[in-house]
């Protein structure tokens, strides 16, 4: 699909895990990816959700799941979730990786520090 959509299936994840969070020594709940530069950065649950400040600052419109089993996309414009096309690989953060993540990072009392 053509970047005018908020879909490039050919950009590839910017790693397996929030790209801000690991380097700022941070951790997340779930990832999400955006679907137009395949930056991956934390949900809105997250402490700094950093996917939904990464959309605002681009201007990119779309994130697609980036945990295993999820495939749907979800619109900042519309609010809506939606169907999409299958972006480049992989689909999904190492399963054997932590949730929330990553390893060692987690603070005993995370659940205190979700939105």
């Amino acid at each position: 699909m053509a970047e005018d959509t908020g879909i490039d299936v050919t950009a590839p994840p910017s790693g397996t895990g929030c790209a801000e969070c690991l380097a700022s020594e941070g951790w997340w709940v779930h990832l999400r990816r955006c679907a137009q530069c395949g930056h991956i950065g934390c949900c809105d649950t997250s402490p700094s959700q950093h996917a939904s400040a990464h959309a605002e600052a681009t201007g990119h419109p779309l994130i697609r799941s980036f945990e295993p089993g999820e495939d749907w996309f979800y619109s900042y414009v519309t609010q809506e979730m939606y169907e999409g096309p299958a972006l480049a690989p992989p689909q999904h953060r190492p399963v054997d990786q932590p949730v929330p993540g990553p390893a060692g990072r987690v603070p005993a009392d995370w659940q205190d520090h979700l939105h």
